[in-house]
């Protein structure tokens, strides 16, 4: 079955970064694009960051553009956000997606806070 787990999250001080990393498995990797996704409290779910299939081409939210960059290892079926100068607003837990076979995939998430 599709799996998605994610790792990387803690705390951190504003300015300073952190690598998330999504492990996937269960479905053909390198068919699909993927994305980094993130829900802050008392707020919607909001994506945050997608990859082509290829790897080729990815897009971010405005918010994080210069500062956040998503990257993928076919090879190992890994995905990545690497997320420099972070700011309070980052706060959230953070899901890796995917859209398999019709539905959209979750892992369980991981939680960033960005404090002093």
């Amino acid at each position: 079955q599709v799996q998605l787990v994610e790792s990387g999250g803690g705390l951190v001080q504003p300015g300073g970064s952190l690598r998330l990393s999504c492990a996937a498995s269960g479905f053909t990797f390198s068919s699909y694009a993927m994305s980094w996704y993130r829900q802050a409290p008392g707020k919607e779910r909001e994506l945050v960051a997608t990859i082509t299939s290829d790897g080729s081409s990815s897009s971010y939210e405005d918010s994080v553009k210069g500062r956040f960059t998503i990257s993928r290892d076919s090879a190992n079926e890994m995905v990545y956000l690497q997320m420099n100068s972070l700011k309070p607003e980052d706060t959230a837990v953070y899901y890796c997606n995917a859209f398999v076979s019709f539905r959209y995939r979750w892992g369980q998430g991981t939680q960033v806070t960005v404090s002093s």
